[in-house]
């Protein structure tokens, strides 16, 4: 049950990745990833609720999880990037790969994308798969990390929002609230909710593997395309971005140094 779990779940993201391919190829914009990010994890939950026969309270329980997570990020990624064009990211690699972005994008982008979000998604595969009854502490543990960890992301990326349409931050770095503790409240609480659904599937035995996920996400996140890509990007743009990374911790929350 658990292998057929992760089969469906596979089928299910090559087929979302290798559409959105396409269609970014046809659109000649790449960024759409970025917002079919969050629906397939919501893609993979429902196939996998939806095909296998795990405890009827947890499968819900996670399904509720990963779909209010992943629809909210895909929301909140669409209305900030409708209408801006491609992202920077993927019109630096469209200018040095030239007529082999498409082909490139398909490996490197969709197909990583992809690959991590099978393996960040484990928890939800084998957590709906099991039938071990009921929601026990751990589970409630779980809900309560991921509580805190949707908090982050939602109030982060509200107060990083209201910043950005201020005519007086042009030009300055956002240091209060959420981002006077954490250069990153959004992808701390990216992680923090993984980590919290993960741990609802750690209370069946097979779904302790699934801590793989969060692990994952939190390696990618704070070591390969989240902090270290943005900040890089960040102190080319911002000239305040250097004391600002100082004096606040770069991930989890920290009182700001003196």
């Amino acid at each position: 049950m658990k292998g057929d779990a992760m089969l469906y779940s596979a089928i299910a993201i090559t087929a979302l990745m290798l559409f959105t391919w396409v269609l970014s190829v046809v659109l000649k914009n790449a960024s759409i990833v970025d917002v079919v990010w969050g629906l397939g994890f919501v893609v993979v939950a429902w196939v996998v609720a939806l095909t296998i026969d795990g405890d009827a309270s947890r499968r819900n329980l996670l399904t509720a999880m990963v779909t209010i997570w992943g629809l909210r990020l895909a929301i909140h990624l669409y209305i900030r990037n409708h209408g801006k064009g491609e992202d920077w990211r993927y019109v630096a690699m469209r200018k040095k790969r030239g007529s082999q972005f498409a082909i490139f994008s398909l490996v490197t982008v969709f197909g990583l994308q992809g690959t991590l979000m099978w393996l960040v998604s484990l928890p939800v595969q084998l957590g709906n798969a099991d039938s071990t009854p009921g929601i026990g502490p751990i589970a409630v543990i779980g809900i309560v990390v991921w509580c805190v960890g949707i908090s982050f992301e939602v109030i982060g990326d509200r107060q990083l929002a209201r910043f950005r349409t201020d005519p007086q931050s042009s030009g300055k770095v956002l240091d209060t609230g959420l981002w006077s503790i954490t250069r990153h409240p959004n992808y701390f609480g990216d992680s923090l909710v993984w980590w919290g659904i993960a741990i609802v599937a750690a209370e069946t035995g097979s779904g302790v593997i699934g801590l793989i996920g969060p692990v994952a996400m939190t390696f990618f996140l704070m070591k390969v395309s989240g902090v270290p890509m943005l900040e890089r990007s960040m102190m080319k743009r911002k000239p305040g971005y250097a004391e600002y990374m100082q004096r606040t911790s770069g991930f989890f929350p920290l009182p700001p140094k003196k």
